[in-house]
């Protein structure tokens, strides 16, 4: 199937229909990293914290229900970054912050591989367009930047 399919693929019936969910568990493929998060949950018995398995261009996330999200040299391995801002800004409610933390494009000291990397610039012409307002950057982390914007 081509990308003018993707709709049939990430339709909202889908799951109901063809339960790729199910599939994914009979497979024991689910994401390591779900399941170390289910279980720190489990273990602090944390009851305000939630697992979303997102897609490539959907958060997953309830309307008007996060304070902040924060991604943490994560943003720029989405796939989909314009999908996924939109859905992230629609999750949070009004006024709330999206916070970015990324490693230093600006600092050539800083010891990542560049495609690892964004600068503030970059940042900003990415995120504002998708209906965020840059609030400020905090520089006190030894490699990162970390962005606040606001929705």
């Amino acid at each position: 199937m081509g990308a003018a399919g993707v709709h049939w693929l990430e339709r909202a019936g889908r799951e109901p229909e063809q339960r790729p969910s199910l599939a994914v568990q009979w497979l024991r493929i689910q994401p390591g990293m779900i399941r170390l998060l289910e279980d720190r949950i489990r273990r602090r018995r944390l009851s305000n914290v939630h697992v979303v398995l997102c897609t490539e261009s959907d958060p997953r996330l309830p309307p008007e229900s996060l304070d902040l999200a924060l991604l943490v040299d994560v943003y720029h391995e989405f796939a989909r970054p314009r999908e996924m801002l939109r859905g992230i800004r629609r999750a949070l409610k009004p006024g709330a912050r999206l916070v970015l933390i990324e490693f230093r494009k600006e600092d050539p000291a800083v010891p990542i591989r560049e495609e690892h990397k964004m600068s503030v610039a970059e940042a900003r012409a990415e995120v504002e367009p998708e209906g965020f307002v840059f609030d400020r950057v905090l520089y006190g982390l030894p490699w990162q930047h970390m962005l606040i914007f606001r929705k």
